[in-house]
């Protein structure tokens, strides 16, 4: 094969990375080969650190920034419903811009890679729409900014986690998963740090944290070893780009059931997150004023629960080959713990539970994006393929602030909110999906 003919720009190597194009059959394209050699601790770092700088960026806004706001310029019979709003229609960009961006990096011909254009360009575009938001005085002004900011993130976060299977190693994919969910997780301690400092200092709060997300990301694409393309991939049809957020369930029955887990825990989180702020003020009697520190006390503890279980699974899961029963059982952890939310009186006993899931979740995302990449249909599409499945993480984001908010106004009126029907809904639907993840063949 000549130099020319590899669509990477040299002879395939044997160690498990790109091969080349079928010219025969041009749309089975075989672009890559699983990788078989470790990773190093200098890529690892860099990919540890830019994912807790951006997820420090962007989570600040989400989780308690835009409760923030909407209190700052909307009545208060009307809060919940204007999160619910704008939550919903940022989460449903999210689902276009992740799987479109996906497929767009697989494709990337730059001279500077598959993946580096869109780990700065994502990042420097998100950070625009928190100006707008920082500066909007109005639902309508804010939701289009949060639609913009989920754009320019999942432009990012797309091709950032397609490295992992660019680069990774099976054997190595739990540990270097488990530091990614622990530094995301992190970064949500930090970003409700942020909040609560900021609270009165908007722009400072969305803006100045994604200012360092851009350094952060081009420090990693320094870092990453991305693969180029040196040969242009066959031109798609309109009929390819629709099947982009598409993948036959029949054909890859592992990687759909993986996909509906992921969706019903992720369901599940954030029918509760949506409104913890709220929660806190009217279930627990706490002043809007004090909420965020509570907010903030309960992520720490959260946090620390999910960084030990988190690190503990992703090692046990390398090293003995299953994951399947420890997502499974993790999911059903979170399950039971959104229900105990249902029967809490105390800010003592919030914390309680913030534990409890703390250690559920950080077995969940210690094992779980490993999981998913061991049962992705086609190397060659990671980038497309992992879009479709973070639609499992986005669509959810969609429906459940409008499913939230719904079940919150069930056989209530004026400013009460029926909380135990929505802490049991989601309850239900974590109980769900961890029954799904048992019936996966391909991972032990």
């Amino acid at each position: 094969m000549s130099t020319h003919d590899d669509p990477y720009g040299g002879t395939p190597p044997s160690d498990g990375s790109p091969g080349a194009v079928d010219l025969a059959n041009p749309h089975e394209h075989h672009w890559f080969k699983e990788p078989t050699k470790e990773v190093g601790p200098k890529f690892v770092g860099g990919l540890v650190f830019a994912q807790l700088i951006f997820f420090i960026a962007l989570l600040g806004p989400a989780i308690i920034g835009i409760g923030l706001k909407v209190q700052s310029v909307v009545p208060l019979a009307e809060q919940t419903t204007a999160v619910g709003i704008i939550a919903g229609f940022g989460a449903l960009f999210a689902v276009i811009g992740n799987v479109l961006f996906g497929r767009l990096s697989d494709r990337t011909t730059s001279r500077f890679g598959r993946r580096r254009p869109w780990l700065v360009a994502g990042t420097v575009v998100m950070t625009i729409a928190f100006v707008v938001m920082a500066l909007g005085q109005s639902v309508p002004v804010i939701t289009a900014g949060w639609c913009l900011a989920q754009l320019g993130a999942n432009a990012t976060l797309a091709p950032f986690i397609a490295t992992i299977s660019d680069q990774v190693p099976k054997f190595q994919r739990g540990s270097v998963s488990a530091l990614l969910g622990i530094a995301q997780n992190v970064g949500i301690l930090g970003g409700t740090y942020l909040a609560q400092l900021f609270q009165d200092h908007l722009v400072i709060l969305f803006v100045v944290p994604s200012l360092f997300a851009i350094g952060a990301m081009l420090l990693f694409a320094v870092i990453l070893p991305d693969q180029r393309l040196t040969v242009h991939p066959p031109k798609m049809t309109a009929g390819e780009w629709v099947t982009t957020f598409w993948l036959n369930p029949r054909k890859h029955p592992d990687f759909a059931l993986a996909w509906w887990s992921r969706f019903l825990i992720t369901l599940a989180t954030f029918m509760f997150t949506t409104f913890r702020l709220f929660y806190l003020r009217d279930e627990l009697g706490l002043a809007e004023s004090d909420a965020p520190a509570a907010v903030t006390v309960g992520v720490l503890i959260y946090t620390i629960a999910l960084v030990a279980s988190g690190w503990i699974a992703g090692k046990i899961s390398d090293r003995t080959g299953r994951r399947k029963f420890l997502v499974a059982g993790s999911t059903l952890l979170f399950a039971v713990g959104i229900v105990m939310l249902a029967h809490v009186d105390s800010v003592t006993g919030f914390y309680v539970v913030e534990a409890v899931l703390g250690v559920a979740y950080g077995i969940y995302v210690g094992v779980d994006l490993a999981l998913v990449v061991d049962v992705l249909p086609n190397p060659d599409d990671a980038g497309k393929d992992l879009g479709v499945f973070n639609m499992a993480n986005a669509l959810p984001q969609t429906v459940a602030p409008v499913i939230g908010a719904a079940l919150l106004a069930v056989g209530v009126s004026g400013v009460d909110k029926n909380y135990e029907l929505l802490l049991y809904t989601a309850g239900v639907a974590g109980l769900i999906g961890a029954v799904v993840v048992l019936f996966i063949k391909k991972v032990k």
